[in-house]
């Protein structure tokens, strides 16, 4: 089975936003420094035609007056800051940031005004695809203090746009811990980010690690399917963590092909547990998912062989049960376990894997206490099945499931 990621960065600031940012053009106050006595009619005028909303006419006379002999660094400032409140407005982001770009450091904009004019011009880069000037505009304001979310979100999809994965990563992971840290829910996009970074290094372990997270916070059938299909690679050699994978996925409602629901079904016949199978396959049959004959004859014939198992099985339960109490070891005791899991019969699962772990002695005790967490989920025991699935210890596969049934747990 193939899983593929993806994401696909969102132009994050229009021009209507981009417009907002910015602040009105400095009027020609009398506390200001004082432009040139030959541009005062011109830049008056082009003051005028901006508050009219004039802004072709504003453009022309700017332009004139940039081209005058003898102009002051105060009238260059003045020209390039009302020429690029002009441009934004006529959506000529190019000439935009050319403009501002030239006031931001020109020693005229006001300090109080610095901390706009830096967000809009990473916001400008950014729709440019200008990359490293939206990252640089975007980091000097982070290191300012006064970056907001669509700043900090701009510098992360201009790493992620212009291919460099390394920065990304490390970029959205700060932003994702700080928000743990301080109490806060992650951003989606964030989590995203760190997702399709991990993918394209290649890292098997920081996709893991990000899908859990995604999980964690954004607990979406697709995520879940992404994260237990890639876990399913880490069990080809044990059919016990396998079944425990697809009980997971079944749970999740994330089970999709003809070919697991069959390979669960007869790996729960295979564990002991011909209730689990039988329920398996009825589910596959209610979704449909037996479309091709082949894969529908065999599920069928399976089913009847779990149905002939279960009727003979179902009636020996109790008394197999008492045996089970009566031996010095807990292996019958979770045997028992999974097959009252397996006919949906949850207090009495939870009773036998309860004394299958207190007894010991025990093949493998990992699965057994996850087991035990499934059963008292099921149950209705959220707080107990929580503990349960933490104290799996042993296995690594299971560790793992262990922790995603606990996330799982607190869906419910």
């Amino acid at each position: 089975m193939k899983v593929t990621f993806g994401f696909v960065c969102s132009a994050v600031m229009g021009a209507a936003l981009l417009a907002a940012t910015l602040l009105a053009p400095a009027a020609l106050a009398a506390d200001a420094p004082k432009n040139s006595a030959k541009l005062a009619k011109p830049l008056k005028e082009a003051h005028d035609d901006l508050n009219a909303k004039k802004y072709s006419e504003a453009i022309a006379k700017l332009k004139e007056a940039d081209g005058t002999a003898g102009k002051t660094p105060y009238d260059q400032h003045l020209i390039n800051d009302m020429l690029a409140f002009a441009y934004i407005r006529t959506n000529d982001y190019g000439d935009a940031e050319k403009a501002m770009e030239a006031e931001i450091d020109d020693g005229f904009t006001p300090p109080a005004d610095q901390p706009q004019k830096v967000r809009a011009l990473a916001a400008l880069n950014y729709q440019l695809k200008n990359y490293d000037k939206a990252i640089e505009f975007g980091q000097r304001a982070i290191k300012g203090g006064f970056a907001e979310g669509e700043t900090k979100t701009i510098v992360g999809q201009a790493y992620y746009l212009k291919g460099d994965w390394k920065n990304t990563l490390h970029f959205e992971e700060a932003l994702v811990d700080a928000a743990i840290k301080s109490g806060a829910t992650p951003s989606n996009e964030s989590l995203q980010l760190v997702l399709s970074s991990c993918v394209k290094l290649d890292d098997g372990a920081c996709t893991t690690k990000a899908l859990e997270k995604l999980v964690t916070y954004y607990p979406k059938p697709d995520y879940w399917y992404q994260l237990l299909y890639g876990l399913i690679k880490d069990t080809a050699n044990s059919d016990t963590n396998t079944l425990q994978v697809f009980r997971l996925m079944l749970d999740t409602d994330v089970l999709k092909s003809a070919d697991d629901y069959i390979e669960m079904a007869q790996l729960a016949m295979d564990a002991g547990s011909p209730g689990e199978a039988q329920r398996v396959l009825q589910r596959g049959f209610e979704k449909n998912v037996f479309s091709d004959q082949r894969n529908k004859d065999k599920a069928q014939r399976l089913l009847e062989k779990a149905k002939s198992k279960a009727a003979t099985d179902q009636p020996t339960l109790d008394k197999a049960a008492k045996e089970a109490d009566a031996a010095p070891t807990g292996a019958k005791n979770s045997a028992m376990g999974v097959a009252y899991l397996g006919y949906g019969q949850y207090d009495k699962a939870v009773d036998q894997f309860t004394k299958a772990v207190s007894k010991g002695q025990l093949k493998n005790p990992a699965e057994t206490q996850l087991d035990l967490g499934i059963a008292q989920l099921k149950a209705g025991h959220k707080d107990d099945a929580v503990k349960s699935f933490k104290a799996v210890k042993g296995d690594p596969v299971l560790e793992r499931l262990g922790s995603l049934w606990a996330l799982h747990a607190r869906e419910k």
